[in-house]
């Protein structure tokens, strides 16, 4: 067959399969979903609270009565708990608290050792908690293979193993080509690195419910479809509660604080100054139906661990409880303007790319449907992970950028505000990570053009074994990137 003719029947292999789609988030379409709570009406006094219904506030509010079972606490939702990033995401629990081993290396070589052991036990924790609570999230602690797909891909793990090995981290395991595709069985796949007990795989929407619960459970006070309007001192605003320094003013109502906390991530932060420090990106991701018996035979996956392959535009995926694979990634889509607009949740056109590298990567899946396709936006900063900070005379702290590894940093994160309000000196508000901040993304049309480059830059890097321009080796000497 002629290269365009393969590339038409490709292209219609691809746009058959996607024909039954769901435009929804598979964990979103779920019978056990919970039923939105109340919006809040009226004024609440509380002593802690907490904006932001995702990981980051749930974990929050968790960690603040497990601290203190008589503190006050009250967590509002702009619209319904896990519904954005947290409730969308692929399911990947990772212990990294830096967006990967090699992103740590890089920006704090000397505090990395300490950052991968907090890391380690805040998974611990995680799974702790799902099994305290009785968190039905399929929890499962798979761990993750990074896989190379090009020869040069081979020398880049092999060197991320060396230095792992060097600082003392002995759970990865390097793969031949022959082990990883007896792991998980494609014909792209020339090797990989195994990181057994790194990553965990859960239903991340499942997770976030089961925190909701946990939280009302401690006594935590939640609304949803209760948007933050607006974040003043309480002097500013009439009828402040006793010993009340803040106040949030929502649709129908306002919440008097002692101290508040910000897990708003991609939304914009109440907190005006923090907003240039992180962008929206948007992820899509696609759904198979459940595999057959004959098809799981025929690529294996027994182990059912996180791949990722190892590209600038990288994939990533997995397998579902009830088998079924999730293929994400690729696209790394920056509306101009940082805008947020549901309108782009969706696109076909990355879609029917995905649906595309899909049968490349198993070519003996032939045939399958995808049930669901969905996208959404990821909070990126100019560091790929997390940064913090306190506002209002440290009454109020924020924790955001975690740029799509936030299903375990979020806890971590939650950590450090509840520390950042009391004031206290930890060995998590020691560390430079927590100190320090990004460089903020530069105003219109600049992040656009910067970004453009960016982008066209890594995928110029894809097709060239790995080179890299002038213009990433620049952004790499100032410490700056764009992800996902």
């Amino acid at each position: 067959m002629a290269p365009s003719a393969m590339r038409t029947a490709t292209a219609a292999l691809s746009a058959a399969s996607l024909s039954d789609a769901r435009p929804v988030p598979y964990w979103l379409d779920d019978p056990g979903r919970p039923g939105a709570l109340p919006a809040l009406t009226g004024d609440e006094h509380c002593d802690l609270l907490v904006i932001g219904g995702g990981y980051s506030g749930l974990w929050t509010a968790l960690l603040a009565k497990e601290r203190d079972p008589e503190r006050d606490v009250v967590l509002i939702e702009g619209r319904e708990v896990g519904w954005a990033a947290s409730g969308r995401n692929g399911g990947f629990c990772a212990a990294s608290l830096t967006h990967g081993f090699s992103n740590g290396l890089a920006r704090w070589p000397g505090e990395l050792r300490k950052l991968e052991e907090l890391g380690e036990r805040n998974l611990d924790a995680i799974e702790a908690t799902v099994a305290r609570y009785a968190i039905d999230c399929s929890f499962e602690r798979t761990g993750e293979i990074d896989v190379a797909t090009e020869p040069y891909q081979l020398d880049a793990l092999q060197g991320l193993y060396e230095e792992a090995r060097r600082l003392g981290h002995t759970g990865l395991e390097p793969l031949d080509r022959d082990a990883v595709r007896a792991e998980v069985d494609s014909p792209t796949f020339l090797g990989g690195l195994w990181d057994r007990r790194g990553v965990a795989m859960l239903h991340p929407a499942r997770l976030a419910w089961g925190l909701k619960r946990a939280c009302a459970e401690l006594g935590v006070r939640l609304y949803e479809n209760t948007p933050g309007l607006e974040l003043a001192r309480a002097g500013s605003a009439s009828g402040p509660g006793p010993g009340a320094a803040m106040a949030v003013r929502t649709p129908y109502g306002r919440v008097f604080a002692r101290t508040v906390a910000l897990g708003t991530n991609v939304f914009p932060s109440l907190v005006r100054r923090v907003r240039p420090y992180t962008v929206p990106v948007y992820d899509y991701a696609l759904m198979t139906e459940p595999l057959t018996e004959e098809q799981r035979a025929a690529i294996g996956w027994k182990n059912r661990q996180g791949l990722g392959d190892s590209a600038n535009q990288f994939h990533y995926f997995r397998i579902t409880d009830d088998h079924r694979i999730l293929w994400g990634g690729y696209d790394a889509i920056y509306p101009y303007g940082g805008r947020l607009d549901t309108a782009l949740d969706h696109r076909p056109e990355t879609y029917l790319k995905l649906a595309t590298h899909f049968f490349r990567c198993f070519p003996q899946l032939e045939g399958v449907r995808f049930s669901h396709a969905w996208g959404g936006a990821i909070d990126t900063c100019s560091r790929f992970s997390a940064f913090f900070g306190t506002a209002y005379d440290g009454r109020v702290a924020y924790a955001a950028g975690y740029t799509g590894l936030g299903v375990g940093a979020t806890r971590f994160g939650g950590e450090v505000m509840l520390d950042l309000l009391a004031g206290e000196r930890t060995e998590r508000t020691a560390l430079e990570m927590v100190r320090s901040k990004p460089l903020p993304f530069p105003p219109e049309p600049v992040a656009w053009a910067g970004i453009g480059l960016t982008k066209w830059s890594l995928a110029r890097a894809d097709a060239r074994s790995g080179r890299r321009n002038l213009w990433l080796r620049t952004m790499d000497r100032l410490g700056l990137g764009f992800d996902s």
